[in-house]
Formats: C-alpha cells, structure tokens, sequence
C-alpha cells in the first residue's frame, strides 16, 4: 500500500527522523505533536499554552491532508503531571465535540521537557 507524507505550509517540520502525519490507505496516522513552532522548536509555556498550540498542531496536519478534526477517530494524550488533568479535560473539548473519537490520556510519562503532547489516527470517508 502506497504512503503519502502530509506537507503543508502549517505543518510544523522536525530535525527528528519522523514525518508529521502519513497517509495510508483511508488512514491518516499523525505523529506526537508537542509545542513546537513550525521549524520544531519547542515553545515552552504554561500548560494550557502547550496543550493548545499542541492541539493547534495536530489540527494543521489534520487540515492540511483535506480532513477535520470530526475525522479523527483516535486520539492519544500524553499528560505531563496530574495536576493538569482538568485543564486538559477543558481544553479537549474546545477541540472535540460528540461523537468523540476513541481516546487514551496517559499521566507522568513524558520526562520535564514538555507538559503536554498527542498523536491521532483519522479515517478518510
């Protein structure tokens, strides 16, 4: 099955050996997107900032290979320290909204660098 690499002028890039998001079939799987600026720098802030623009992120990707955010199916959370978990819970439903997609939040597993990262899996209809 042929890969196609989703690029786009919002899509944030990466020194690290990944793409943002690929395309596979009617599958869109996106990788862990953190706070970073559209060269990969990361932008350090208080949660809700990173947990943002890390949405914001994922979001461009989603955009840039034709679908919405309605498209994604899965969404894995990685959650820095528990005291921002309803803060995230908060900030989650800016970005979804029922049906939900598939979801799993994971707390204290993602060292000090940053607060708050998510990767996803959409469906192309």
């Amino acid at each position: 099955m042929e890969k196609e690499v989703i690029q786009g002028e919002l899509v944030p890039n990466s020194h690290l050996p990944f793409s943002a998001g690929v395309k596979c079939g009617q599958f869109l799987f996106i990788s862990g997107q953190a706070s970073v600026d559209l060269e990969g720098k990361i932008i350090s802030g208080t949660f809700e900032e990173e947990c943002r623009r890390s949405f914001d992120n994922l979001k461009n990707i989603v955009n840039a290979a034709g679908l919405e955010m309605s498209d994604l199916v899965q969404v894995r959370n990685y959650v820095s320290e528990d005291k921002d978990l309803v803060a995230f819970n908060a900030i989650y439903r800016e970005y979804f909204s029922a049906p939900f997609p598939a979801r799993t939040t994971l707390v204290g597993c993602i060292g000090s660098v940053l607060k708050f990262e998510v990767d996803a899996m959409a469906f192309f209809k």
